[in-house]
């Protein structure tokens, strides 16, 4: 990876942070060559802060650390673009990115993932999610197998409200299963994305 950072004369280059699930654009930062390459070896994005005049590691203070998955620059070699998965808000205001979007109901599927990992993640006595996930792998596949029969039987019927809430119980029985095997929904994604053949 070939950066000029003589360009500037601060020796400063622009590094665009992008979501590796939503692909949202979530902020903008500052890299010098030694932020760069303290990113690579620690997979955590790390900015050169201005205002600090340091080394300043997105999340060292809040814990909402951005974790990369992916580093390219631009043809003129001048500009970073990092895929990065975040671990909570981005910008300081609490909103998930820093250009004035709240969190939107569109993301949804991805809060819900996110909610399900902490529950697996930070077990709660109350949690229903963390419940399953004490039983174990088998309890959590029967239960998608449940799910899946009960939907085919609403399937059978003319009645939308009874299909459309079975349907939503599997794809969060499913979604709890994925977890469980430490898959991402982006990764089934990705799959089908790799079995689409059109040109």
């Amino acid at each position: 990876m070939n950066i000029d950072f003589t360009k500037s004369t601060d020796g400063l280059v622009p590094a665009i942070i992008q979501d590796s699930n939503t692909q949202k654009i979530l902020m903008l930062g500052y890299m010098n060559k030694e932020a760069l390459e303290k990113t690579q070896q620690e997979n955590r994005v790390t900015f050169y802060s201005r205002s600090k005049k340091r080394l300043w590691t997105k999340g060292e203070e809040s814990g909402n650390f951005l974790d990369v998955k992916q580093i390219m620059i631009d043809c003129d070699n001048d500009t970073i673009l990092i895929k990065a998965i975040p671990a909570g808000p981005v910008c300081h205001t609490g909103n998930d990115t820093c250009f004035n979007e709240k969190n939107k109901s569109e993301n949804f599927l991805l809060q819900l993932e996110n909610v399900i990992i902490d529950r697996k993640n930070n077990p709660s006595e109350k949690s229903y999610v963390s419940s399953l996930f004490s039983k174990g792998i088998n309890k959590i596949a029967q239960k998608v197998g449940e799910e899946a029969t009960e939907l085919v039987i609403e399937a059978k019927d003319d009645n939308m409200d009874l299909f459309k809430n079975e349907a939503a119980d599997l794809l969060f029985h499913y979604m709890i299963l994925l977890s469980a095997k430490n898959v991402q929904l982006n990764d089934v994604v990705e799959v089908l994305k790799s079995r689409d053949k059109r040109d």
